[in-house]
């Protein structure tokens, strides 16, 4: 008699769980990689940051594993409080005395030898709090209230890139929540002209404008980040340069680490290797969308529909504004980039998701 084979199917949140640790460990092995250089200029130790990002990946995944084993019901019910704080860290951060001024910009808490990015957290808490408004508001003012909040918070800092990411954020989650289309459309034409305003007002952002209008210009002042990029893509040809053998890293490339640290990784691994870090970003959004679809209930589908816009829009404008298809803006690319704050709450949204799957297989039992 034939013993029957059968091959049982890995599901989606299994899927994202696996993909989630490979993007992570990919994300650290780039930044040690890509920090070298700095390190040793202003730490003298070259693994100085690569040992920081290794902490925060602990962290990390710690807040993942929580995430994803915590009852849906219990992060339902505290999202409003997450919310608060991280409002709450956004007004201290403009606060004379509470935020950290770098490069012209007041990002950061600093609380002894951690360094905060309320930005970063509060992406997280608007997501969970659109999710829990969606399940008894159905007026579009009441969800434009915290997504104009938080933008005009984050925009004091100033920081358009990451406002950019909160108004997609809030834009598919209210799509998501059953707001008439035609407001879906007035709302993305007044966050236009809200965003071309901002940047025709502020000299900095004109001049990223301008310098993106015509990259030969100013090569050496405000095109200089954008010609490294393009030489470090350009340098990798289709198979890269070699494992740790890229030149832009040691001190051509501003932010090589951070936001920059997409055209190291093409540099050394060629357009291949750099086609494949997209085609897993691929995955991760077809995974997330695969739980979406498949959440039965409205705060699990719009918590998980805000995750993915959050996760995915920052991936489309870090690697687009590196192949020049958008002017440069400072967003951090999920994983990759240098920074705790980011890869500790990108890890902790993952684990939401993987959550929601979890819920998603339970209630089909």
């Amino acid at each position: 008699m034939k013993r029957s084979k059968s091959k049982k199917k890995v599901s989606f949140k299994s899927r994202l769980f696996y993909l989630t640790i490979l993007l992570t460990i990919l994300g650290i092995v780039a930044v040690a990689d890509a920090s070298a250089p700095v390190a040793i200029r202003v730490y003298n130790d070259k693994y100085f940051l690569f040992k920081q990002q290794i902490t925060w990946a602990v962290i990390g995944v710690v807040s993942f594993f929580v995430a994803s084993m915590t009852p849906l019901k219990y992060i339902k019910k505290y999202s409003v409080f997450v919310f608060g704080i991280s409002i709450l860290t956004l007004i201290l951060v403009a606060l004379p005395g509470f935020g950290s001024r770098f490069l012209g910009a007041r990002r950061w808490l600093i609380i002894g030898p951690i360094s905060i990015q309320p930005s970063e957290i509060v992406k997280l808490g608007l997501a969970l709090y659109i999710a829990r408004l969606s399940e008894s508001k159905d007026d579009l003012f009441a969800y434009l209230i915290p997504v104009l909040l938080v933008s005009f918070l984050v925009m004091l800092q100033p920081d358009l890139g990451t406002t950019i990411i909160i108004v997609v954020v809030g834009a598919v989650q209210i799509f998501l929540a059953g707001i008439p289309f035609v407001y879906m459309i007035i709302f993305g034409g007044l966050g236009v002209l809200a965003g071309f305003l901002l940047i025709i007002l502020s000299d900095y952002r004109r001049e990223r404008l301008t310098t993106f209008l015509d990259q030969t210009q100013d090569p050496l002042g405000s095109g200089y980040h954008i010609r490294q990029v393009l030489l470090g893509l350009g340098s990798g040809g289709l198979l890269g340069v070699g494992l740790g053998q890229s030149k832009q890293k040691f001190l051509f490339l501003p932010e090589a680490a951070t936001d920059s640290i997409f055209a190291v990784i093409a540099e050394e691994v060629g357009f291949i290797g750099g086609v494949f870090i997209i085609f897993l970003f691929f995955l991760y959004i077809y995974y997330g969308f695969k739980i979406l679809v498949s959440a039965d209930d409205t705060f699990s589908k719009i918590l998980a529909g805000g995750i993915i816009a959050w996760i995915g829009g920052q991936v489309l404008l870090n690697i687009a504004s590196m192949v020049a298809i958008t002017p440069l803006t400072g967003i951090p690319l999920p994983f990759f980039s240098y920074g705790g704050s980011s890869l500790v709450m990108v890890l902790t949204a993952s684990g939401i998701l993987v959550n929601i799957g979890k819920e998603n297989e339970r209630s089909k039992r």
